[in-house]
Formats: structure tokens, C-alpha cells, sequence
């Protein structure tokens, strides 16, 4: 267990709420801290009590406003180096840019692996993430990253359903992995839709799904959901080939503004996500619901502070 006089929680401006109850469940005080945004943009961090020798995790989600809570994230981790830190560990709930993670295009940047090496340059010891868009992210990094999967916690929110003639899906190939272990999880058959991207509008279309449907409820999982139009999308081709229930199950809930209302309007009965995302772009509606994924980064926490592994959260 974490104690006071060698750990240090700073909580980001990004994610309070979830920085709170992380504390709460490894029962230890926040270190107090302020962040300040002067008159012409400039950001300031300061811990407001001594960190010298400590074991330090900085909570700090790259949300919207993204690149304010990325340097953020990069002057407190140069400002708990300063102070004699011992150790600094960004613990990353949602990181934004994880979407640019490859070249796939002429003359673009790999905006993941440039905010990798820049938080290796400020001095950062380790990573704590969840979710990254994709696994290889984590080499990106010269450090020890520790990768953390939300499937579990939603999976228990779905176990406490009738669960009879479900299947689980996801709305591309690119997650198809993730949704087989989600079915593995419950224990429901996976389908997959073939979803095409033709520019960089945040729009998709889903051609055909791979799979039967018919007369079956579904579970659409993902990682990401921004507008939207990816799960609506897939909703209503699964909806054409005869399914019922329609739910979704997604760890970052950024619904960008204009989403919620699309998700409103839309045949998903449900949209659960995590708490990963605090920002609101608008009010959420009643169709969606927020499981806590703060035990979860608590036990990891745990886990790096009395050099355990992480793994062990993940014994499937």
C-alpha cells in the first residue's frame, strides 16, 4: 500500500474527479498543487508541498483542450524532476494522441511517437495508460510503459444482464482482437463489420457485417467514440440483417460536440463508457452510462509502487 511520507498524487486539471477517487481507493491524500493559466495563455504547475525522494504519479488525461493538458502533463513532469523526485509516472487515462500512430500518408507526423519523446525528454520514468489506440504506441517509448484494458470493468457491467442471444461486435477489423476477447469475456460469439474511411472528416461508412445477426442482440465495442458515426453506423447495418438490442460498450467517451445528439437519434439503446474522458462538449443524455475505471488504476498504482506486476490485473 502506497504511503503518504514516500508516494505523491498529483491530480491534472484534465481529470479531477477521477484523480479524487483514484486517491480514495489507494487511501491516501492528493498532494496539494495548483495550476494556473495566466492573462495570455501561459500555463503554470507548482506542487504546493515537498516531493523530495518520492514516488511520484502525475494523473493527467490528454483530453480536450488537448495540446493545454499535454504540456501540461510535460511541465509537471519537469517540475516533480526538479523538486528531487525520486521516480515520475504520467498516468495517462485517455492520450489523445494515440491516433497518430503510423505515417500513413505523404509528408504527416506520427504526432504519438513525437509526444512520446517528448516526455521522455522533460524526464518521465514511466507510463501508465489505458487503451491506447494502438498496442504498438508502447514502443514508442524508450521507458517501461504499462498498458491497461477497460474490458473487464465493462465487461462486469454487461455480466449483470441477460446475456441469451448476444453477440458481441466491433465495428471494424482493426478491433477485431479486442472484440474476441470481449466475447471470450461473456462468452458470446463475435461478428465484424467492414467499415471504410474515405478522408479525414471523422465520418465512416460500414458496407456489410461478417457474421449472422439475425434475430440476435448486439454488443458494438470499441475504444474511441468521437461523433459517433462509427457505432450509429454499424448499428444500422446490423439493425438491416435483422438484429434487435443494439447496445455499445466504449472505454473513452469523448463525444465531441453534436454526438450526443446523433447517438439520441440513433437505434443504440445504451452507450456505456468509462470515466476516462472528464471534458463535456455538451450534457450527456440518459442513454449513456459511466462505469468507474478508478479501482482499476488504483490497483495498478499498487502494483508499480511495491514492484508487482501489472499483468497479474489481467489474469485472462
Amino acid at each position: 500500500m502506497p504511503q503518504k511520507n514516500n508516494t505523491a498524487v498529483i491530480i491534472g486539471s484534465a481529470c479531477p474527479s477521477l484523480g479524487q477517487s483514484i486517491c480514495k481507493h489507494l487511501g491516501i491524500e492528493p498532494t496539494r498543487s495548483e495550476v494556473l493559466t495566466f492573462s495570455e495563455g501561459n500555463t503554470f504547475v507548482r506542487a504546493l508541498e515537498s516531493v523530495r525522494g518520492k514516488d511520484c504519479y502525475i494523473i493527467q488525461g490528454v483530453c480536450y483542450p488537448v495540446d493545454k493538458n499535454f504540456m501540461e502533463l510535460m511541465f509537471w513532469v519537469d517540475a516533480l524532476k526538479l523538486a528531487s523526485a525520486s521516480k515520475v509516472t504520467a498516468v495517462i487515462p485517455f492520450f489523445s494522441y494515440a491516433k497518430g500512430d503510423k505515417k500513413d500518408e505523404p509528408r504527416v507526423s506520427i504526432r504519438a511517437r513525437v509526444c512520446a519523446d517528448a516526455l521522455e525528454a522533460a524526464g518521465i520514468d514511466r507510463v501508465l495508460a489505458m487503451d491506447l489506440h494502438s498496442p504498438q504506441i508502447q514502443g514508442f517509448f524508450r521507458k517501461p510503459v504499462d498498458h491497461l484494458n477497460a474490458r473487464g470493468v465493462l465487461a462486469d457491467y454487461f455480466r449483470k444482464l441477460d446475456l441469451k442471444d448476444w453477440v458481441v461486435a466491433s465495428a471494424d477489423v482493426g478491433y477485431g482482437k479486442n472484440a474476441f476477447k470481449f466475447g471470450q469475456e461473456l462468452g458470446c460469439p463475435v461478428v465484424i463489420g467492414n467499415k471504410i474511411r474515405k478522408d479525414h472528416s471523422e465520418s465512416a461508412q460500414v458496407w456489410n457485417i461478417v457474421g449472422d445477426v439475425k434475430d440476435k442482440n448486439m454488443l458494438i465495442v470499441d475504444d474511441i467514440i468521437f461523433t459517433g458515426g462509427s457505432l450509429i453506423a454499424m448499428a444500422q447495418a446490423a439493425r438491416a440483417q435483422g438484429a434487435k438490442k443494439i447496445v455499445a460498450a466504449v472505454t473513452h467517451g469523448v463525444l465531441t460536440a453534436g454526438a450526443m445528439s446523433k447517438v439520441d437519434a440513433s437505434i443504440i439503446d445504451e452507450l456505456v463508457i468509462t470515466d476516462s474522458v472528464e471534458y463535456r462538449f455538451e450534457k450527456l443524455s440518459p442513454k449513456v452510462k459511466i462505469v468507474s475505471v478508478a479501482p482499476l488504476f488504483a490497483e495498478a498504482i499498487r502494483h508499480i509502487h511495491d514492484n508487482e506486476s501489472v499483468s497479474e490485473l489481467f489474469p485472462n
